[in-house]
């Protein structure tokens, strides 16, 4: 069965419809959709079907009445873009990099999505006077040396639309990468196009993908061609990956990801601990399991596969690594260190 065949699903009577929740239901979730649109693809939806309708896929697209639960803690800019926001479309919160949002629309709608609040508003992208005024802000700062195209999903835009973001960054030196944020190679493969690929490549500068993936079902055949066609493009691969409660919280199925992941040539990057959006509390796990997790990888899973654990500091202080610690001093001043086992010893060096 083709993508083509099989329609987006953007309402709730379409969700039941398609036996993705009860018919009865349907009305309960309005106030869910009205927080954040639902969008499943066609390609979604196919994998959704392949996975046998597994929790694990329906949980990361279907809404839930739990969304509409919000707890005092969380927060509408749970990262604090807004206070890294010196202008429309950029957010400038490290000296040598600048996100570049051009957009606030995306190919599917994550129902963890930590820009929830700001995405599927039904507000347009940048208009070309705002993205040049954008794309002026990063040429004259001498001391970037990476965009980030994000946002929404930025490769949902024309490869025209790419083209002149490409060719406005050609002319900036200073500029030697540009990255893009996206989950449109596993939800939207058919847009990956040679004339997309050229449109990103035409820049000249070195280009990343950040493919924004969370559990193997989404390695379908037709995202694993998707990604293999921007491969043998010439443009690398990396991964961004967030731990999230009754999806992925579980050493085996993050070391089937990631391997799967390094064998078609993406290297795990980011797995993220999740992040305070509101109404988000169903797919939060604590810093203590994310913590085991990650240990249990450590010792079971080649250095290819490991991404770095990072919480990003509510209130826009920041990415910080979090992993356990493999370092402390005993009583005598000794320095330890923990290997795989959970064993600790002194190291004198």
């Amino acid at each position: 069965m083709s993508a083509e065949k099989v329609q987006y699903i953007r309402v709730a009577e379409a969700l039941a419809a398609e036996g993705l929740i009860r018919p009865a239901d349907a009305l309960p979730l309005k106030p869910a959709l009205d927080a954040l649109p639902v969008a499943i693809s066609p390609e979604v939806h196919l994998q959704i079907k392949a996975s046998n309708h597994d929790p694990a896929m329906l949980k990361q697209y279907v809404p839930s009445t739990e969304e509409t639960v919000i707890a005092p803690h969380e927060r509408a800019d749970p990262i604090g873009d807004v206070a890294h926001a010196p202008m429309k479309g950029i957010i400038h919160r490290y000296q040598d990099r600048v996100l570049l949002n051009l957009l606030k629309t995306c190919a599917v709608y994550c129902r963890f999505c930590f820009r929830r609040d700001f995405v599927g508003k039904g507000e347009d992208t940048l208009t070309l006077a705002e993205t040049d005024a954008a794309l002026d802000y990063i040429a004259a700062d001498q001391d970037l040396w990476e965009v980030i195209l994000s946002g929404g999903d930025p490769m949902i835009l024309s490869p025209r639309r790419l083209s002149h973001v490409a060719a406005r960054l050609a002319d900036m030196p200073h500029i030697r990468i540009l990255r893009l944020h996206t989950k449109v190679p596993l939800v939207a493969p058919e847009r990956i196009t040679d004339e997309l690929m050229n449109a990103l490549t035409s820049s000249g500068k070195t280009i990343y993908i950040g493919l924004h993936i969370n559990h193997p079902a989404e390695l379908s055949p037709n995202a694993m061609d998707a990604i293999k066609r921007l491969n043998d493009a010439g443009i690398s691969l990396i991964s961004q990956t967030v731990l999230l409660k009754d999806v992925n919280d579980n050493s085996a199925i993050l070391a089937e990801l990631f391997r799967k992941l390094v064998e078609h040539r993406v290297k795990p990057y980011y797995l993220h601990h999740p992040d305070l959006v509101r109404g988000t509390g169903h797919f939060r796990v604590d810093l203590a399991t994310g913590q085991r997790i990650v240990n249990e990888l450590r010792g079971n899973l080649s250095g290819l596969c490991q991404p770095t654990y990072m919480l990003d500091l509510p209130g826009g202080f920041g990415k910080v690594p979090i992993g356990a610690s493999y370092i402390k001093q005993n009583e005598d001043g000794c320095l330890m260190v923990k290997d795989i086992q959970g064993a600790w010893h002194i190291y004198n060096g």
